[in-house]
């Protein structure tokens, strides 16, 4: 915002660019390029008033040669603009997937009988702005997508992980349980150089099944011991890893390659 307004005013010749955040209560004036001299930073225009008000409520452009002299908006402003004063002014609304985000303003300290090359202006900058803000919103849905989707996936590899050695536990065959072991294994990916601490093998399971979010109770049942058995298991993986707790034992078991 800061850059578009600077380039609003530079290349207009204007007094002032500013801006206003589009809110429920209305349009929030919170960003400035010039020197303001009077109250107007944080106003809060109402829905419809004032050109700002107005522009956001129809998503149209405005521009008036002489903003206290005008008939063409409500006057609960004026004497913010006067304080200000402002003369001459143009702003273009900034839509987004249809809804108006913000009001681009350009002012002058003077009237002004010619606005086209003032409202040309803020409205091109306006449509570099919704371009630009399109842009980083699509961007956002598809790092919010692909967070969601790596999360499921995470989930299911630690799973099946959990699953492997659990049922390596119940298998008598050494060759097969060896194999459930490996297999297990390739879900996992060590760290090179990484000081992970030895964890025994029914360590390794305990930390496997909390790693899916299993409870202790949840985690004995699974692998058919006693639940004290597992909280004495669970306190050796936390004092091992130097964890402050379960989700942070988990967390630092992934930073070392122990778990999916």
């Amino acid at each position: 915002m800061a850059a578009a307004l600077a380039r609003l005013r530079a290349g207009t010749g204007a007094s002032l660019a500013f801006a206003g955040r589009v809110t429920e209560s209305g349009v929030l004036l919170n960003a400035f390029d010039g020197p303001v001299v009077g109250p107007l930073r944080g106003v809060l225009l109402g829905t419809g008033h004032g050109v700002g008000g107005r522009v956001a409520a129809q998503q149209r452009a405005l521009s008036l040669p002489d903003y206290v002299g005008s008939p063409a908006i409500t006057h609960r402003y004026d004497q913010v603009i006067r304080a200000e004063s402002l003369r001459a002014m143009a702003a273009a609304p900034v839509v987004v997937a249809r809804r108006c985000v913000a009001v681009l303003y350009v002012a002058l300290r003077t009237s002004q009988r010619e606005m086209g090359r003032l409202l040309d202006a803020v409205s091109l900058e306006a449509r570099a702005l919704e371009q630009d803000l399109a842009v980083t919103d699509v961007l956002r849905r598809l790092r919010d997508r692909h967070a969601a989707e790596d999360s499921v996936r995470r989930s299911r590899v630690a799973e099946a992980y959990a699953d492997l050695r659990a049922l390596a536990d119940e298998v008598g065959d050494p060759r097969l349980r060896s194999r459930l072991l490996d297999t297990a294994g390739l879900l996992v990916d060590p760290v090179p150089g990484a000081a992970a601490p030895h964890l025994t093998g029914r360590e390794a399971d305990v930390l496997a099944l909390l790693s899916t979010g299993l409870s202790n109770q949840g985690i004995a049942e699974r692998l058919g011991i006693g639940l004290y058995t597992v909280k004495d298991h669970v306190k050796n993986i936390l004092a091992k890893l130097g964890a402050e707790g379960r989700l942070d034992a988990v967390a630092r078991a992934r930073r070392l390659g122990l778990t999916p």
